[in-house]
């Protein structure tokens, strides 16, 4: 116990052994934070899926990037109501009103204008209900945006009827040619300006309902209360919307900003932590088990299973490692617990041959020589004694693959090899520069995932760094 007190009062008191441990706590807290939040299966589910994302701005840049600029970029807006706020009758039929209000603040037009319903429930089967969608502008003015006539169900469906229960409807309004003609009307009857509708989504849907006319056909944004109102005809009292949501799409989003999918790269990110550590971690310590384990057992042995490690050793040692990853990454797809696998298979050579020679001086020792005159087994002395005489370098070595396999994992991902089930930092960034992040200057896109993997590198390096004094007794403070 006095040995292992003293090796952590020599590594704790190195300023960058403080630093490595501080990095790591909080790797381990992101981890940590990430596993309890996101689902295992993030990757298939979410990631990976692009109608989950198929309602988020596409290459937003980060929320935060306002703080910086004088003209502050429209954020994205998903606004939502689930109660109706009014209720009227006209001729036997209630007209049910969900309102939701935004208040448009920016000098930009919205990128896009999505509406989405789901958990529509009614119970007359011969009158089906008729849901309208309108806007009121800052300046009074109202603009019909969508009539959805929902489809009388068939008669082998019990009342009350639900749709849009699984999946919402969902309704892009940028492009769409009932909005257009709908606007054709409004510009006539408010402003007597007379445009087709080719010129209509020339000019583009978001822009006239957000806008005011600054020029011939042109428009500018039209800031101040937007109201959103949806209006649900039906003929039962009962009758109600679950979930009305308007989605306008912005210029920044979240955290981390958006890819050019609309995925959220704070998520992906995140997710990018425990991976990391688990390729990292499990391959070191694998690598540290198996190359130690065989080390020691062929220093202390010898014999015909010394020369049948060493050669093995040897011959695993030069065979290229880079281009059978790559080959097998093919054949097999780049799995995870593949990767892991070839990287210890690959790395234990070279800590087995330095465990080996540090054996061979440590077994001619006199308490190893006292200890087999005693009667102790091979299994007790290579246990009980060699091993505590190596512990200290296996440790450092065990430490330094760490980095070497987050790197390898990042190389193999930015090759397009990576694992696909999961969303890892090297993937983002081959993702990012597939689609001309660096040209376009999508910085947001590439530089956090680049630095997050040397962060998570130089975190053991730092680790590895204050464990040295321990392994090399002449680089300890004398006291």
């Amino acid at each position: 116990m006095s040995f292992i007190r003293e090796s952590f009062s020599e590594f704790w008191a190195s300023n960058i052994s403080k630093i490595g441990i501080l990095f790591l706590t909080v790797l381990v807290i992101v981890s940590i934070y990430t596993v309890v939040t996101l689902p295992l299966d993030f990757g298939v589910r979410y990631w990976y899926n692009p109608l989950y994302w198929v309602d988020y701005p596409k290459t937003a840049q980060p929320e935060w990037i306002n703080i910086f600029l004088s003209e502050k970029l429209m954020s994205h807006a998903e606004l939502s109501v689930s109660k109706a706020s009014g209720i009227k009758t006209y001729n036997n039929r209630f007209i049910k009103y969900y309102n939701v209000s935004y208040n448009h603040e920016y000098n930009q037009f919205p990128k896009f204008i999505t509406l989405r319903i789901s958990n529509l429930l009614f119970h007359n089967r011969d009158s089906p209900p008729i849901v309208r969608f309108y806007v009121t502008r800052p300046d009074g003015k109202t603009v019909e945006l969508y009539t959805l006539a929902i489809e009388t169900p068939s008669n082998n469906v019990i009342p009350p009827f639900k749709y849009f229960s699984i999946e919402p409807k969902r309704i892009l309004l940028s492009g769409d040619m009932y909005l257009a003609r709908s606007l054709i009307g409004f510009l006539y009857r408010e402003f007597n300006i007379s445009l087709g509708i080719s010129s209509i989504l020339e000019i583009g849907n978001e822009r006239i309902i957000f806008g005011y006319i600054s020029g011939k056909n042109t428009f500018a944004p039209l800031t101040g209360r937007y109201v959103f109102s949806t209006v649900l005809v039906c003929s039962d009292v009962n009758d109600n919307i679950g979930m009305v949501n308007v989605v306008l799409g912005g210029y920044v989003y979240g955290l981390m900003g958006t890819d050019v999918l609309g995925r959220d790269l704070s998520q992906g990110l995140l997710f990018g932590f425990p991976v990391a550590l688990i390729i990292g971690i499990g391959t070191s310590l694998l690598t540290t088990v198996i190359g130690a384990g065989l080390g020691i057992i062929s220093g202390y042995i010898g014999g015909r299973i010394d020369d049948f490690i060493q050669r093995f050793a040897d011959t695993i040692n030069n065979i290229p490692l880079l281009p059978l990853l790559i080959l097998l990454s093919f054949i097999f797809g780049g799995k995870l617990w593949l990767i892991i696998l070839v990287l210890v298979f690959f790395n234990w050579p070279s800590l087995t041959i330095i465990v080996r020679s540090m054996v061979l001086s440590a077994k001619t020792s006199q308490f190893i020589e006292a200890a087999v005159a005693i009667g102790a087994s091979r299994l007790r002395v290579m246990v009980k004694h060699i091993f505590p005489q190596v512990a200290p370098f296996v440790f450092a070595q065990m430490i330094f693959f760490t980095p070497y396999a987050i790197l390898a994992e990042a190389a193999l991902s930015f090759l397009g090899l990576g694992d696909v089930t999961m969303p890892t930092w090297g993937q983002i960034l081959e993702y990012g520069f597939k689609n001309g992040a660096v040209f376009l200057g999508y910085w947001w896109w590439i530089l956090p995932p680049g630095l997050f993997i040397v962060y998570s590198a130089i975190t053991f390096v730092f680790i590895a760094l204050g464990m040295e004094p321990v392994v090399n007794p002449r680089l300890r403070r004398w006291k």
